[in-house]
C-alpha cells in the first residue's frame, strides 16, 4: 500500500518542519523536545519503506520523498549550526567559571572543611 508510505512520509516531513523551524531559531530546547516524535516519524518511515508503491500514486510518492530528502539534508545543516553555537558559547564560558585554587581540605571526622571558615587553633604555653 502506497498510502501508507505516503502517511509515514507525511509524518516524517511535518516532525522535519517543526525541528526545522525549532533550529532557525535558535530555539534549542524546543529542537531538543521533538527528537522523540522525530525518531518515532522516522523509524514508522523506515518500517514501510519497501512497500509497493502502486502505478497512480509514483508522482506523489516522489515529490513526498524529494521534500523528505530536501527537509533531511537542511535539518543537518541546522543541527550542524545549533552544534557551532553550543560550542561557541561553552567555549565563552567556561574559561570564565572560576577555577578552583586551593586543594580541598578535611575536617576532623573526615568531611570536607569549610574553606570560608578558618581552622581552629589552639595554643598551649606553659610557664
Amino acid at each position: 500500500m502506497s498510502a501508507e508510505l505516503l502517511a509515514a512520509a507525511e509524518r516524517l516531513v511535518d516532525a522535519l518542519e517543526r525541528e526545522n523551524a525549532a533550529l532557525t531559531t535558535l530555539d534549542l530546547p524546543s529542537a531538543a523536545a521533538m527528537f522523540e516524535d522525530k525518531q518515532r516519524a522516522a523509524a514508522g518511515f523506515i518500517a514501510v519503506r519497501t512497500v509497493p508503491i502502486g502505478f497512480g500514486q509514483r508522482a506523489a510518492v516522489e515529490r513526498s520523498l524529494g521534500r523528505l530528502q530536501l527537509l533531511a539534508e537542511q535539518n543537518r545543516t541546522l543541527l550542524e549550526r545549533a552544534i557551532a553555537a553550543q560550542r561557541r558559547v561553552i567555549g565563552i564560558i567556561a574559561p570564565a567559571v572560576p577555577q578552583a585554587t586551593a586543594t580541598p581540605c578535611y575536617a576532623a571526622c573526615g568531611s570536607l572543611a569549610d574553606a570560608a571558615r578558618p581552622a581552629a587553633l589552639a595554643l598551649l604555653t606553659r610557664a
